[in-house]
């Protein structure tokens, strides 16, 4: 997601309540930052921030991490979760990195949306489904895995469903065109509203994995 320099965004980042500024201190203990045992559930580019925000206002049981690099679009993001709002952090780091933020089994499922679908060849290890970080992801989960996964592209589905199903992963809920599916409480991103406006297919999985 690519928008303009903010000049306010720093200073949002600094003093917003809700950004985590040394994710890195928290690996093992996110429970104790959020003052609870409750389930997490991390957005891997969480973009401006309405999919999460919104998940976290209607969860309250659950708690949320959102994880983007860009500068001013985690300040958006950051703007946008309510003050009141216990149950959800962001913090801005690469996905490269989460097993420096997590500990093993700390996290109860994964949502990938929109996510940057690399078409070049060249590129795919880049993906965000690419088999390296499904093995990063399994790492961090540790006894069994969970991924939501939605996305306007529909090679890198294909891709994607490639990838899961070879490494071990089982998909249930899959979705060509989720908008005309019966899935209920699907919370749309800032992209899936615009793709979905212009009568664009939303394509959709859930991937599930266990340690044999």
């Amino acid at each position: 997601m690519r928008v303009r320099n903010k000049a306010w965004a720093p200073e949002e980042l600094e003093t917003n309540k809700h950004m985590i500024h040394d994710p890195e201190s928290c690996k093992g203990r996110w429970h104790e930052v959020f003052g609870n045992n409750n389930p997490i559930h991390v957005e891997i580019g969480c973009g401006k921030g309405r999919f999460v925000s919104q998940m976290a206002l209607a969860h309250p049981d659950i708690n949320y991490v959102g994880i983007e690099r860009q500068t001013t679009v985690i300040a958006i993001a950051a703007r946008r979760i309510e003050e009141e709002q216990k149950n959800i952090f962001l913090t801005q780091v690469d996905v490269e990195n989460l097993e420096s933020y997590f500990e093993v089994g700390e996290i109860d499922r994964l949502y990938i949306n929109f996510c940057d679908p690399w078409p070049k060849k060249k590129q795919a290890k880049r993906r965000l489904t690419h088999k390296n970080f499904l093995e990063m992801y399994k790492r961090i989960f540790g006894e069994k895995a969970e991924i939501f996964f939605k996305t306007d592209n529909r090679n890198l589905f294909e891709f994607s469903l490639e990838e899961f199903c070879n490494n071990g992963w089982k998909l249930g809920n899959i979705s060509l065109d989720l908008h005309n599916s019966d899935c209920e409480g699907n919370i749309m991103t800032e992209y899936e509203e615009k793709f979905s406006s212009k009568g664009m297919p939303i394509y959709r999985l859930e991937a599930t994995w266990e340690k044999a």
